[in-house]
């Protein structure tokens, strides 16, 4: 017959060994310069705070506020589900997770804090949906009412990480709901259908009355989740353990490739194994990476579905729509790149191939260029149909934006881990390390061969057959640069 230790003690020895070596005050010292931030921030930043989720009088549509609201509500579910949201600390989930204690008071505190995150985060969206598309004076109750929701959907989630037939259902569920958003979006930017600012809102005794029923069945659901958290699996405890420890430790280290190489492995630990045959007439390489496009279905789902980004961000001033345009490009063409980080770090596969570190190179870069040219020749004839570009035929840039999307695209994967050996820069607020700095602009750096195109959309003079020239230039130009400056016949290796 096995006990159960009551579980306050331990975490209480735990807590005590951990913060040892820590100088009396030091927390207290942590929460003073967190709040000292938060006001300088505020006092920074509050105009333009005020603008996103406070202006003086109701500017937004019905049409924009529901795909708002849909969207904010697919993405939360999508986080959550990513998350956990029941989760440990490494160290307890390895540890005190088989050990003979109380499960549902080892998991209670991550819901707890779960629950924190979700209800501010919805409490911000709903902020920011009422003040721009409701009277102000109801905005209080749908702020409530907001908040309330959220937690509601990580009582779903919660549901969904215990049983997987709800998982497939909460994750469907949630990918349509951000596309159905992102439709009535584009449905909105089009001008295809109406979006007539909201009429005839509940009276505020009225919205209140619904916040406070959503609370009773909120507190309901909880009572009931609460006393069925110890049927979590173990197992889906222990691998959202390791998803946010990583994630502490990518953002404590500052090392996003621990992150994406997490990803990957999750994503190929649940797929099946299966053998099929590149097509004969591609390179080896060239054909591995389009198998690899073939089964990352759902990530080229989700790549049509951001195509209509550009089209959604004509409202803002023209650079963001210009930049937005190789951005998404270079994060279309990074589908297959996992490939080529693997040949950085070991090129074993190049040394039994016979093929030199320009060869591999080469071939690494169809694939991505195709993507990143498919995923720009939709956006730029979404927005040439709508009539958001100057005149002239700017889908012909699709070309050397695939090119640039797709050397960008590559030379992110190539970038490998953080070097914390560069020297740092003093300036007046501190010490910067600039090997992070290095790491963030390694790629995008690259989307300098598309800088024709970008200054082209910005000024918004009609497409020349001279800028044409220019553009598709520079791209073939800086690709054979890119490859002649950082590969070499006698090497195999792909580190640049």
């Amino acid at each position: 017959m096995t006990v159960l230790v009551p579980l306050r003690p331990v975490r209480r020895w735990i807590h005590q060994r951990q913060v040892s070596h820590r100088e009396r005050g030091a927390t207290l010292g942590n929460l003073y310069v967190a709040v000292l931030l938060v006001a300088v921030l505020g006092a920074m930043l509050h105009r333009q705070l005020a603008t996103i989720f406070w202006p003086p009088a109701a500017d937004l549509g019905a049409l924009p506020a529901l795909a708002l609201a849909l969207l904010g509500a697919g993405f939360l579910t999508l986080a959550l589900r990513a998350i956990g949201p029941v989760t440990l600390g490494r160290p307890a989930a390895y540890f005190l997770l088989t050990a003979p204690v109380s499960r549902r008071r080892l998991l209670l505190p991550s819901l707890r804090l779960a629950g924190a995150g979700v209800a501010v985060a919805a409490a911000l969206l709903a902020t920011a949906i009422a003040g721009h598309a409701a009277p102000h004076d109801r905005a209080p109750a749908i702020i409530l009412g907001g908040a309330l929701l959220g937690i509601g959907l990580l009582l779903v989630t919660v549901v969904a990480q215990r049983a997987r037939r709800w998982a497939t259902v909460a994750d469907r569920l949630a990918g349509l709901a951000v596309l159905a958003g992102l439709a009535l979006l584009v449905a909105d930017a089009a001008g295809g259908l109406d979006s007539a600012p909201l009429r005839g809102w509940p009276s505020r005794p009225a919205l209140l009355t619904v916040a406070a029923g959503l609370a009773v069945a909120v507190a309901a659901g909880t009572a009931v989740i609460v006393r069925k958290l110890a049927l979590t699996p173990a197992d889906r405890v222990l691998d959202a353990a390791k998803l946010t420890g990583t994630l502490f430790d990518s953002a404590f280290g500052v090392e996003p490739s621990f992150l994406t190489d997490m990803v990957e492995r999750r994503y190929w630990a649940n797929r099946r194994l299966t053998s099929a045959r590149p097509p004969a007439r591609l390179p080896v390489l060239t054909g591995q990476d389009f198998l690899l496009a073939r089964r990352r279905l759902p990530r080229l789902l989700w790549l049509l579905a951001a195509t209509p980004v550009p089209l959604l961000l004509t409202g803002a001033p023209a650079w963001v729509t210009a930049v937005a345009l190789p951005l998404g490009a270079m994060a279309a063409g990074g589908t297959t790149t996992a490939t080529v980080n693997t040949d950085s770090g070991n090129p074993v596969l190049s040394r039994l191939l016979g093929l030199t570190s320009r060869q591999a190179l080469l071939q690494r870069l169809w694939i991505p260029g195709v993507l990143a040219f498919l995923w720009s020749l939709a956006a730029l004839l979404l927005l040439q149909l709508t009539g958001h570009l100057p005149d002239g035929q700017w889908w012909l840039l699709s070309v050397p934006l695939g090119i640039a999307g797709g050397v960008a695209a590559v030379r992110r994967a190539r970038s490998g881990f953080v070097r914390n050996d560069l020297l740092p820069l003093d300036t007046p607020m501190g010490t910067v390390s600039t090997g992070p700095l290095v790491h963030a602009f390694a790629g995008p750096d690259a989307l300098i061969l598309a800088v024709p195109t970008v200054v082209g959309l910005i000024v918004g003079d009609p497409l020349s057959l001279t800028l044409i020239v220019f553009q598709y230039a520079l791209a073939l130009i800086g690709t054979r640069g890119y490859l002649v400056a950082t590969t070499d016949p006698d090497r195999v290796d792909l580190k640049p």
